[in-house]
């Protein structure tokens, strides 16, 4: 049985510290990311920058059982505007909808608090993630290279909005 539930207590901060880290390690292998290139790379979570995370967004893990596999970030940024950072998946736990679960999650979270879009950061050259945000609504908004990145930044967003 899954569940999402906040994540708060250093025990839950923990296991999500290792979950961002196992889940990202993947994705700093393929574009070869490390501390001297890319030192802000979920790869490199520690428990203090997990913590500076909790200061302005709510963290959520998903549990099967009491192990944890998945985790996402949601911060507020404005009135209608919030951010979705740090979504992960355990690798062995990929393609079976669970990171579809987590982003379903985060849009009925959204809506509750009265948000009307959502909005991400992903690195560009990353395709299949890109056309997979893309199949759940997200829309390129632009691209940037930022000096301290080895990679170019693509932001999405998607409109929780009935129109």
């Amino acid at each position: 049985m899954e569940e999402i539930r906040e994540v708060r207590n250093h025990h839950g901060l923990k296991s999500s510290v290792e979950v961002i880290r196992n889940s990202f390690r993947t994705v700093a292998l393929e574009f070869r990311l490390n501390e001297r290139n890319c030192p802000t790379h979920p790869s490199l979570m520690t428990l203090d920058k997990l913590l500076e995370l909790e200061k302005k967004a709510n963290l959520f893990g998903l549990f099967l059982a009491d192990v944890q596999v998945g985790f996402v970030a949601i911060e507020r940024a404005d009135e209608t505007l919030y951010y979705m950072d740090k979504l992960a998946v355990l690798p062995e736990y990929r393609h079976k909808g669970y990171g579809r679960k987590l982003v379903e999650f985060m849009f009925d979270y959204v809506k509750k608090s009265h948000g009307g879009n959502v909005a991400l950061g992903m690195i560009d050259e990353s395709a299949v993630l890109k056309n997979w945000y893309k199949q759940l609504g997200f829309k390129e908004t632009g691209t940037k290279n930022f000096e301290h990145l080895p990679f170019t930044v693509c932001f999405m967003e998607k409109s929780l909005l009935p129109y």
